[in-house]
């Protein structure tokens, strides 16, 4: 039904002026009460799970999870071991903000084996306009008490095409990220959220949006020296030394099975073509549900095959490793050529797309325009 946890924690110390997703401030004693309704959830997701996969990963994102304490995090762990089939060899993720203060030490032994540091720049006028806590030199010691602490699995997001930021700043973004020789980079281009306080100022005209030549030169520039320097450009926006792709987003992206825990989180159990279900973005409602013994679902959906058919498409075609033809016929029970000629002819026309070996994939002009390829199949 699933072998992939998520655990969203909705707690931020400030909200960042980009950010679209649920997170608050938390209140005195809000965080210790939220875990405790996680821990309530996971126990009840367990007795009406019947067709339980070994767990390949669980990541806990936000929100900043690095708020919450290492032995409260020890606790989620514990209890997703007791119940679900969590293996030694379980990738374990914890999202960082480099301006939170964090015991490494003490979330290493508490089971996390990964971490995901969100430093997004390492110039500190960008971070002052992304509403960001903390600063490039914050950035870097946390990188560091990482590394003493003993993980060797470190991953870094960067954001490109920030208001006012030129071609050569944003190579010195890169080279201050290679400095640090992470094992994983996510690499994103900056998008203005509806309602977010940067949209605001974009509409009020206070910033000027990154021009989108600029925009996709960034992007080039990011693929040329990062895989130039060893990484292993596996996705459109992410890039790994070998060895070190994020397990459970590839899980996303190849249409595994997936059970969000918390507030606002997702989920998609593999019975039949897919059931999507989401959690309520409430916390009150959230709150309740627990209490009241329910799971705090507010919608789910279940797949049509076709439905199933194009998220295979446009989630797998966002892996460099494109889609095997034979692998989604077998799957489908369908004849890929008459379902989907016309559309890939077209796309393959255009030079977004290749066909090589029975792999459809993206080329790198097809990644700049990825959504306009995705449309097609949605």
């Amino acid at each position: 039904m699933f072998k992939r946890l998520y655990v969203h924690i909705p707690f931020c110390l400030k909200k960042c002026s980009y950010c679209s997703f649920v997170s608050k401030v938390p209140q005195q004693n809000e965080q210790g009460e939220y875990v405790s309704l996680l821990l309530a959830e996971l126990h009840m997701l367990s007795n009406t799970t019947t067709e339980i996969e070994s767990i390949d990963s669980l990541y806990f994102g936000g929100g900043t999870p690095s708020l919450v304490s290492a032995d409260q995090i020890s606790n989620l762990i514990r209890t997703a071991r007791n119940r679900f089939p969590l293996t030694e060899l379980t990738e374990i993720t914890l999202e960082v903000n480099p301006g939170t203060i964090v015991a490494f030490s003490e979330l290493r032994e508490a089971g996390i084996n990964r971490l995901s540091l969100g430093i997004q720049s390492f110039d500190d006028r960008f971070l002052n306009k992304l509403g960001r806590i903390h600063s490039a030199e914050s950035a870097r010691h946390a990188f560091q008490n990482a590394r003493s602490a003993g993980f060797d699995n470190v991953g870094i997001d960067l954001i490109h095409s920030l208001p006012g930021q030129s071609i050569a700043q944003w190579q010195k973004e890169l080279e201050q990220a290679l400095l640090l020789n992470p094992e994983h980079l996510s690499i994103y281009g900056l998008t203005i959220e509806e309602g977010t306080p940067l949209a605001q100022q974009f509409a009020a005209g206070d910033l000027e949006p990154t021009d989108d030549d600029l925009s996709a030169d960034m992007f080039e520039m990011a693929y040329d020296l990062l895989t130039a320097t060893g990484y292993e450009h596996y996705e459109i926006a992410n890039y790994a030394r070998p060895g070190f792709r994020s397990r459970h987003n590839c899980g996303y992206w190849q249409g595994d099975g997936y059970a969000g825990i918390g507030v606002a989180a997702h989920s998609l159990l593999k019975v039949g073509h897919g059931i999507r279900c989401s959690n309520t973005t409430s916390l009150d409602g959230y709150q309740t549900a627990i209490s009241e013994g329910r799971l705090p679902r507010d919608s789910m959906l279940k797949l049509s095959r076709e439905d199933a058919m194009a998220e295979y498409l446009f989630l797998g075609l966002r892996l460099t490793d494109g889609v095997d033809i034979e692998t989604f016929e077998g799957q489908f029970n369908c004849n890929f050529e008459e379902t989907y000629r016309k559309k890939i002819d077209s796309l393959i026309g255009s030079g977004l797309m290749e066909l090589v070996n029975g792999i459809i994939r993206l080329t790198r002009r097809g990644m700049l325009l990825s959504n306009q390829v995705f449309s097609k199949f949605i």
